[in-house]
């Protein structure tokens, strides 16, 4: 599984817990359409929501790629930030340095928007 698949698991895993798993499917009759794409998930408040619980040691994940990581429980190494680059395809600046940990947080942010997520705009660009 890669690795932004994990953070947007872990991202929609939590909104699940506050949703009925077991609703029935809806019913649509010919020349209906069922509904395709799932309810838009505000991510800023799942992890705004996460972090409260943590605590103080939640740290600034909003702007922090290696935070928002610890945040949600997954492994924030230089070897899973390197290979979180090269799957969003992130080429600022050398791995782990300061412009491409920028960087990569902002890709983060565009690409759970891009799957539905409801992200400010301050933090994608």
């Amino acid at each position: 599984m890669s690795i932004f698949s994990s953070i947007w698991n872990r991202i929609r895993g939590r909104r699940d817990e506050v949703t009925p798993t077991s609703a029935p499917a809806p019913q649509t009759t010919p020349g209906t359409f069922a509904p395709t794409a799932a309810a838009p998930v505000d991510v800023e408040a799942v992890l705004a929501s996460m972090a409260e619980l943590k605590g103080e040691g939640a740290g600034n994940w909003r702007t922090s790629i290696v935070d928002l990581l610890k945040l949600l429980g997954l492994e924030s190494n230089l070897e899973a930030r390197k290979e979180l680059a090269e799957e969003l395809g992130v080429n600022a600046g050398p791995h782990g340095s300061a412009e491409q940990n920028i960087a990569l947080s902002k890709a983060v942010w565009r690409k759970m928007a891009e799957n539905g997520g409801l992200v400010p705009d301050s933090l994608r660009d």
